[in-house]
């Protein structure tokens, strides 16, 4: 496992959509390893494959103490809203308010191909959407209500 560069603001393949994943092999597996590692020395809530350069459908989530790995994920049901602020680890020291939905239900797949569903509250819904945009080439700074300091 190794800990990866984080893409930053600016670098357009960040704005690009990512690719689905069709093969479930060892480099996909290596791939989510660094992720998970990224994310924890960085203390983040969600990393996109895009956010370290690999224009993969592949994110993880890591609320509650638990890491989540979602291979081609797709939102299939939103309730209610939220309005809180949020960040991200590819645009540094800039935060703002973003309406999101309060709860998510996700369809994706395991790191062996099994797909599953699951469903997420308040952060970690907040956390589903953030990534998701990624992998359609979005920032939440495409959202923002408002700027905070």
């Amino acid at each position: 496992m190794a800990i990866r560069n984080i893409v930053k603001n600016g670098d357009p393949v960040l704005r690009k959509k990512s690719r689905p994943v069709t093969v479930f092999d060892s480099r996909l597996h290596e791939l989510l390893d660094d992720m998970r590692e990224t994310l924890l020395d960085v203390d983040g809530a969600g990393l996109a494959a895009v956010q370290v350069g690999v224009l993969r459908r592949a994110v993880l989530v890591y609320t509650d103490d638990e890491m989540i790995e979602l291979i081609n994920p797709v939102i299939v049901e939103t309730d209610g809203e939220q309005i809180d602020p949020e960040g991200c680890l590819s645009v540094p020291e800039v935060y703002g308010t973003v309406s999101r939905p309060y709860t998510v239900t996700v369809r994706a797949q395991d790191r062996f191909g099994k797909e599953f569903t699951i469903t997420g509250h308040g952060l970690r819904a907040r956390a589903f959407c953030h990534e998701l945009d990624h992998l359609d080439g979005g920032l939440f700074t495409d959202k923002v209500l408002e700027y905070l300091e």
